[in-house]
């Protein structure tokens, strides 16, 4: 039995040495502005932009600042105002209802399901009560989008998908983004493609997107973007609509868009290790691995279970067993907030009710980051430390 594990849970793979001399292409410019261009030329911002909607089969896309200001746009372009109610996961990270207080809006919490899927009998109850759902594919599980989105539509609900932990992700052969009106990704450090910060809104919406473009800090330079509307599609809105600027440069667009291309590779890598790791886990006694709908093709970049039934010290006890060799396991039960663990009791400025459900579930729920710089050995070694340590702990309940 290995008694350490000793890789670092926070080091990502490096930048490709490709998109490490695009970026250098770019600093030796200076033209780092993504409305920076010579006459005639495409910038770098604008090329990703082209380059993620054809990816994706989206007429538009933008390039902003971060996934949680692509959040915010997109309420904003869809006509979100202040008072307005917006659903949302009750499980879900804290950029999402602050994307909705940030307009002034109003959370509604929706339960989570054991899968940590939005819970659909609680959604269709919810639904008459908003105009608006900002779905969360958190940690890169998918609920079934097809009764989702019936029942959105009944209900006339504008659906908004959160695709930061599922880019590169299809449900039924469907990628991921492409059910709502529109979708957001980003390309924080932790995500599938990399710059540091960063986020990505595509819609097929031709007013939506003018006033995205408008929103993220275009000014009357709008016609410089590719992925966009008509020019004719601005008249009106380019007057109407205020400047929050939050424009992705072309520094970072440099540096994601080789990344891109290696993005189903990427996703089959991060795969191989989550099955390695769940299959090691899987028969534990005590844990209970999340089950996944043959539906949904996922990207693994984190690995969740749960511990149901357990105590707060007995969760505790395996965190820090787990941690003592090597183990980084993060808890979304703890009293309090730590890291990005929040939960939507900890989001004090927005009002919710008691979710007794969702509590249950995200009391025992265990969350692990599975970097690509982790060998497959690793990984098995990281399942058998989380075995051993869960199994020991559970043994003396």
């Amino acid at each position: 039995m290995v008694d350490r594990f000793n890789g670092s849970f926070t080091q990502q793979e490096a930048i490709s040495e490709e998109a490490i001399e695009a970026a250098v292409r770019i600093l030796r410019s200076g033209r780092l502005h993504r409305y920076n261009v010579a006459e005639g030329e495409i910038g770098e911002t604008a090329l990703l932009e082209l380059e993620f909607a054809e990816t994706l089969g989206s007429k538009y896309c933008l390039g902003v600042a971060s996934g949680g200001y692509a959040l915010a746009t997109a309420l904003r372009a869809l006509g979100v105002k202040s008072g307005d109610k917006v659903l949302t996961n009750a499980f879900t990270l804290a950029p999402v209802p602050g994307s909705i207080s940030a307009v002034g809006a109003d959370p509604i919490f929706v339960d989570v399901t054991e899968d940590l899927v939005i819970d659909l009998e609680d959604l269709k109850a919810k639904s008459d009560h908003s105009r608006f759902l900002m779905l969360s594919h958190m940690r890169g599980h998918i609920c079934n989008m097809d009764a989702l989105m019936t029942i959105c539509e009944a209900y006339d609900v504008t659906v908004i998908e959160d695709c930061a932990h599922t880019m590169g992700a299809k449900w039924d052969g469907r990628w991921s983004g492409r059910f709502g009106t529109v979708a957001c990704y980003s390309t924080q450090t932790y995500k599938h493609i990399n710059s540091g910060e960063g986020g990505l809104l595509i819609t097929d919406n031709a007013e939506v997107m003018a006033k995205a473009v408008m929103l993220s800090g275009s000014y009357m330079l709008y016609e410089r973007h590719v992925a966009s509307p008509e020019p004719e599609v601005f008249s009106k809105i380019r007057l109407e609509t205020p400047n929050t600027s939050g424009r992705m440069d072309h520094l970072r667009a440099a540096i994601l868009r080789p990344q891109l291309r290696q993005l189903e590779a990427q996703c089959d890598a991060w795969n191989k290790r989550y099955r390695l790791i769940e299959a090691g886990i899987k028969k534990t006694p005590g844990l209970t691995t999340i089950r996944r709908d043959k539906r949904e093709k996922f990207v693994g970049s984190s690995i969740q279970f749960l511990l149901k039934d357990w105590s707060g010290t007995a969760v505790e006890n395996v965190l820090s067993r787990c941690a003592a060799r090597g183990v980084e396991l993060k808890w979304f039960g703890a009293a309090n907030p730590a890291g990005f663990t929040s939960t939507y009791k900890s989001w004090t400025y927005a009002s919710h009710s008691t979710l007794p459900k969702s509590d249950a579930i995200l009391a025992g729920l265990i969350d692990m980051r599975i970097p690509l710089t982790f060998s497959l050995e690793d990984c098995a070694t990281i399942a058998e430390i989380i075995r051993v340590e869960v199994g020991a702990v559970f043994q003396n309940f």
